[in-house]
């Protein structure tokens, strides 16, 4: 039961499906006030509530595949209305989520950095430079016949 992959979401999946829930009647009570005070007509109310159920389905399913690997704590009255809140704020987490990313992307790598004396200073890179690599002007024809072949290397083995 451990491996199986519906185990490992159901805390978000009884999360957003009770959030969902919850939103249908916010969303009738919204709808329903935004409709008589824009158009005041059956017409109006239905579209309205029309339009916030498309909304609040189309973000639970984002919401679902963004933060379902992740959700792992057991479900609880302030973890749905979190997921209720989340449902109804989605496009604006993905503002933010996106924000840092993008931000971090324009910064660039970080400066290399040693820490000296206790404090953050530019300074050499930790690591010794490396040694200089060999000539590989020698030729395998050139090897010595007591030393044993290096295996496609143009350069016998060195010597310890």
């Amino acid at each position: 039961m451990q491996n199986d992959p519906l185990w490992n979401l159901r805390h978000a999946l009884a999360g957003v499906a009770l959030a969902l829930l919850l939103s249908v009647p916010v969303a009738a009570l919204l709808g329903s006030t935004l409709g008589d005070w824009f158009g005041g007509t059956y017409g109006w109310r239905a579209g309205i509530y029309s339009g916030l159920l498309l909304y609040v389905v189309s973000g639970a399913f984002v919401l679902f595949v963004k933060v379902a690997q992740h959700e792992k704590r057991p479900l609880s009255a302030a973890r749905v209305g979190l997921w209720l809140a989340s449902l109804w704020l989605w496009p604006g987490l993905l503002l933010v989520a996106k924000r840092p990313a993008a931000a971090a992307a324009e910064a660039g790598p970080p400066p290399a950095a040693a820490v000296s004396g206790g404090s953050l200073a530019p300074g050499p890179s930790a690591a010794p430079p490396a040694a200089p690599a060999p000539a590989a002007s020698a030729s395998a024809s050139q090897a010595s016949p007591s030393s044993p072949p290096s295996h496609g290397s143009a350069t016998p083995p060195p010597s310890a």
